[in-house]
């Protein structure tokens, strides 16, 4: 009878897991932020959990939105993103204070809990062909200014739109372009500058496409970008003392720097490797 009432209480606790919802895992729609997805999604299945993947949803507004709304368990975000273009704050260069301010505020505000950071910051990075930095003496981006009335930038929908991105850059720098920048999709951006339909590109600064095409990045000689570290915003549900999906994120705290970002994006974007193949790559080189 005991053996009967053992096997019975074994049975519906498996049955309970194997009902659980999966864990939806998200992402942005940037080669980035679909690996760190895909990176996530891989360590919660080590843990045995069931993951639903929702990669390439949109931008920042979006993941938040789905996040808040409840559709999202997790996706991969950046601290300064969060703290400019979410909680409204002005640019600050202090990494901790960025960090505690969203860690507190998406906690207060959402329920949200934000991971440790994995270990680097992607900026944006205003980036020319090399030719061009040579050409016009262009190290650093307030030498844009005796040539912006001639070049012709290219951005992305988020960075012309959020404040710590076109408008308030341009204010920083004194920036008078000639040319109203062209809007387009972040995978258009590389393709775009390498054909000189643009002269000037805000990427970001772990993009493997930089050094694959010989591009510049050019110093943010006023500081003018906050710190971007990179994380996890987790439902709080989700994040409890030593639940599963806490553990597999917390392995992967402090253990990804800008050159492996880098490298490991690159796959992606000038060797084609499929997202999945390179977060398994990257994980095993952990």
């Amino acid at each position: 009878m005991k053996r009967a009432v053992c096997l019975a209480a074994i049975l519906g606790a498996l049955a309970c897991r194997s009902g659980e919802r999966p864990i939806r895992v998200g992402s942005k729609n940037f080669s980035e932020s679909v690996l760190l997805g895909e990176v996530a999604a891989q360590a919660l299945e080590r843990e045995g959990l069931k993951v639903d993947r929702r990669f390439n949803l949109g931008g920042t507004f979006v993941c938040h939105r789905a996040m808040v709304a409840g559709e999202l368990d997790l996706y991969p975000e950046y601290t300064g993103t969060a703290f400019t273009a979410i909680l409204g704050q002005k640019p600050v260069s202090d990494p901790a204070a960025v960090r505690e301010s969203v860690s507190r505020e998406y906690e207060k505000r959402w329920r949200l809990a934000w991971s440790a950071p994995l270990g680097f910051e992607n900026t944006f990075a205003l980036i020319v062909r090399g030719e061009d930095a040579r050409r016009l003496g262009l190290s650093k981006i307030s030498d844009l200014a005796s040539h912006a009335e001639s070049l012709r930038p290219g951005f992305g929908y988020e960075f012309i739109e959020r404040e710590d991105g076109f408008k308030g850059f341009v204010r920083a720098y004194d920036l008078h372009f000639g040319h109203q920048p062209a809007e387009m999709d972040l995978g258009l951006l590389y393709p775009a500058l390498e054909s000189r339909k643009v002269d000037l590109i805000a990427g970001n600064s772990t993009d493997g496409l930089i050094a694959a095409m010989g591009a510049v990045v050019l110093e943010d000689d006023r500081r003018y970008f906050p710190p971007y570290e990179a994380a996890y915003v987790v439902a709080h549900r989700l994040w409890q003392t030593d639940s599963p999906v806490r553990r597999a994120l917390s392995r992967l705290a402090g253990r990804i720097d800008a050159a492996t970002m880098r490298k490991f994006n690159s796959e992606i974007d000038r060797d084609k490797k499929a997202p999945a193949d390179v977060a398994r790559e990257l994980l095993a080189s952990l």
